[in-house]
């Protein structure tokens, strides 16, 4: 890879940072919109960031389901993850290798040197004091975006912070090449590693491991909700979902708000329902089943259906809620996530891994019970131990115990509602807005020391 040469850019016109009254940020993303988790975060801390008094700026790939700003946002199609020369610089690298990776590196080089020459050109037209990285940096998911990135953070010497969502160890074979030479690429490169970059991580494990394998600090960021907004109420717009879900008034709904993938472990849900006998319990699984590639686990879920007899309690809802966000879309047909919070009684979440668990905080957020499998890493040290109120598997294992106290939660209304405003409370004060700006009042105060 090619050298780079490193210049302070630290002046603005003819202010200093020290005497200029807003600080301008910049986020560089692959595509933002839609409900892409990093993408919602993204705009969590940018909503944030305004309240603040701060000016932020986008560099992104792809808009999705959203219009530009073009005062404030701007476009580059070669970050998006699905740009031709992106996909193809993943595909060759993971997927397809070819005999001889010359062309592949050559790739990643003049794509990572376009990409850099426009960041370093966007941080100059807008004056940014600060670069904030988007995952680009942590999750070798766009070889050239987070090379390029490396060398604009390089040359301009501003600080940069990353928000490391996750990481390549994290995700098995995904991310191992057939060559050499991009694996310790990949090993060089992410994560970002430079005197002038800083680490906010979305958990205690992230923060762990970045220590230990690199020696660098980082501050946890949890991802947070507004607690200040209304969200799962009825409304007149949603008051029919119940009955366009095909529910009668005597049923008593479990929602399953997540996607049909295997590590979250809907199998458990359903057999609680299985567990509680009562043909008033109904699971109503959100997800889709576009989401499970090949619809292996999808299938065994439909057969571990008709084994307990429960086709007539399990409601698969993808066709009716829609799964794209928390909020209601005009032009849409379908209830939004809040609408469904809004008619559960309780929630089940049994997954097995989960790089933080948005939908444990929205089930908070939502005062609904919710029913937990104390997934790795994050659930009991980042999320249970601060004392939330909810019965918690271990291993996914249901035992008698947990029926009951699932059971009592279920059918007791004293119960239900005095967990659900407990837990709405520590909610609010571990993963609310207030706690986001608190993060990043230390992310930045940390960043600046760079400037002195």
């Amino acid at each position: 890879m090619s050298n780079t040469k490193k210049i302070f850019y630290f002046s603005h016109g003819n202010l200093t940072l020290k005497h200029r009254k807003l600080m301008n940020i910049g986020f560089v993303i692959g595509r933002i919109g839609g409900v892409d988790g990093v993408a919602l975060e993204a705009e969590k801390w940018i909503e944030v960031l305004h309240k603040m008094n701060y000016n932020t700026f986008i560099l992104s790939g792809q808009y999705e389901g959203r219009r530009m700003n073009s005062s404030r946002e701007s476009i580059l199609p070669e970050l998006s993850f699905f740009s031709p020369q992106g996909s193809w610089g993943q595909q060759k690298a993971f997927f397809e290798p070819t005999d001889n990776p010359d062309e592949l590196l050559d790739h990643i080089e003049h794509l990572s040197d376009k990409i850099s020459d426009h960041i370093i050109n966007w941080v100059r037209k807008f004056n940014l004091d600060i670069i904030i990285s988007e995952n680009a940096s942590a999750l070798p998911a766009h070889l050239s975006m987070g090379l390029g990135i490396k060398k604009a953070a390089q040359i301009l010497g501003i600080p940069i912070i990353t928000h490391d969502h996750d990481f390549a160890w994290e995700r098995g074979e995904r991310y191992l090449s057939k060559y050499y030479v991009i694996n310790q690429f990949v090993a060089d490169t992410f994560p970002l590693r430079l005197e002038n970059s800083f680490h906010a991580v979305i958990n205690e494990h992230g923060k762990k491991t970045i220590k230990e394998k690199y020696g660098r600090e980082s501050i946890v960021v949890p991802n947070v909700m507004n607690f200040d907004m209304p969200f799962a109420e009825i409304t007149e717009d949603n008051s029919s979902l119940r009955k366009d879900l095909g529910l009668k008034s005597k049923d008593i709904p479990l929602f399953q708000i997540t996607r049909i993938v295997r590590r979250k472990g809907i199998e458990v849900a359903i057999d609680l329902v299985h567990r509680l006998k009562d043909k008033n319990i109904k699971l109503i699984i959100t997800g889709s089943q576009a989401d499970d590639e090949g619809n292996l686990y999808y299938n065994e879920l439909v057969d571990r259906i008709m084994q307990h007899g429960l086709s007539k309690q399990v409601v698969f809802a993808s066709h009716v809620i829609n799964n794209r966000g928390l909020t209601g879309n005009l032009k849409s047909k379908k209830y939004s996530l809040s609408d469904a919070y809004a008619h559960a009684r309780a929630c089940t979440y049994f997954s097995t891994y989960e790089g933080f668990g948005n939908a444990f905080v929205e089930a908070v957020l939502a005062r609904r019970p919710i029913f937990v499998n104390n997934y790795e890493p994050v659930y009991w040290p980042d999320i249970g131990s601060k004392g939330f109120k909810t019965v918690m598997l271990e291993d996914n294992n249901l035992t008698d115990e947990a029926v009951s106290n699932m059971a009592e939660m279920i059918y007791n209304d004293k119960i239900n509602r005095e967990v659900a405003s407990y837990n709405f409370e520590l909610g609010r004060k571990y993963f609310s807005y207030d706690t986001l700006e608190e993060k990043l009042t230390e992310l930045i105060s940390w960043a600046k020391k760079q400037l002195t």
